[in-house]
């Protein structure tokens, strides 16, 4: 089944209305304004993750340093055409996020050569995109550290999207700290192939529960979604990724592995709001870099031991 977002496109209508403009005259009303364009993830707004990150920091920068945004949503996955409409509205600078925007990003920043791109989650070899990445190994070795001093039945599941190199860096992390903390703990490892659809997820989720997986961690956009619903209705425990997604079951999610997108968004526009130009560069934010990290423990209680162990992996 795939997601019906009414519920949640209502909760931001209002949000929306302030917070940008799909006219571009209305984004172009001045000259002196900053403005930012943001393509999304297929998933879209709403999806409890990745892109109501991007969402967010881009809200802040609104209402911090007085710029102002536009999105665009490739619900089907025609990122140049969507692409298309923000480099039209001359936009100071346009973020894409996620591996799937990369090549609509490297053809149209190759098409527009004096227009400032932002890429997330991949790397672009162009004066005029600046790459930023996470290393998302080191925050979700600190959630296969909890899985592996946690589970009962020695065995837990990871849950990926589509396959790719960022999902990889989850899956290596995951996999690492279930090892350190319990090295005759057996990993379950399954890919969906797609980041929204939450009925494939349950299923993928329900699965690893009848194979005895008692934690899961998801990591697969709106698929995980489904997972981590899945893993409450089933009893078990899991964790959310990219935001703080306790909320999404509240019975089941210990932590989630938070990835700052919001926060590196805000810093671009924060540097530019400063007259300084973006260079083209490559940014990877980690754990020193505050780029990645743990939303609070919830739903268990680590012992002292336990939680010296990640203590002492965050340091």
């Amino acid at each position: 089944m795939k997601r019906i977002k009414i519920t949640v496109l209502l909760l931001f209508a209002l949000m929306m209305t302030v917070a940008c403009s799909s006219n571009s005259e209305d984004i172009d009303s001045s000259e002196d304004t900053l403005s930012a364009g943001l393509l999304v993830t297929e998933s879209g707004i709403g999806d409890n993750a990745f892109s109501d990150l991007a969402f967010q920091g881009l809200t802040q920068a609104r209402d911090e340093l007085d710029v102002v945004f536009d999105y665009r949503e490739p619900l089907d996955e025609n990122y140049e055409e969507e692409l298309q409409e923000l480099i039209d509205q001359d936009h100071d600078v346009i973020f894409g996020l996620s591996f799937t925007t990369s090549p609509a990003i490297k053809a149209k920043a190759e098409e527009y050569p004096d227009q400032q791109f932002v890429v997330i989650d991949d790397t672009i070899d162009l004066p005029n995109v600046t790459s930023i990445t996470f290393k998302e190994d080191e925050g979700s070795r600190l959630i296969g550290l909890i899985a592996g001093m946690r589970t009962d039945s020695d065995v837990v599941g990871f849950i990926g999207g589509v396959e790719s190199d960022v999902i990889q860096k989850f899956e290596d992390g995951f996999k690492q700290g279930v090892q350190e903390a319990n090295p005759d703990a057996e990993i379950l490892t399954e890919y969906a192939g797609t980041f929204d659809d939450d009925q494939l997820g349950a299923e993928i989720a329900s699965d690893m529960v009848d194979e005895g997986a008692d934690y899961i961690f998801p990591s697969a956009g709106f698929t995980g979604t489904g997972a981590l619903q899945e893993a409450q209705s089933q009893g078990i425990h899991a964790f959310g990724v990219d935001t703080d997604q306790y909320t999404i079951a509240e019975d089941a999610v210990v932590s989630s592995m938070v990835k700052n997108v919001n926060i590196a968004i805000y810093n671009v526009m924060e540097q530019l709001s400063n007259g300084e130009s973006l260079e083209g560069d490559h940014r990877e934010l980690g754990l020193e870099e505050e780029g990645v990290g743990l939303a609070p423990i919830r739903v268990i209680e680590l012992t002292d031991q336990q939680q010296q162990t990640l203590d002492n992996a965050q340091n």
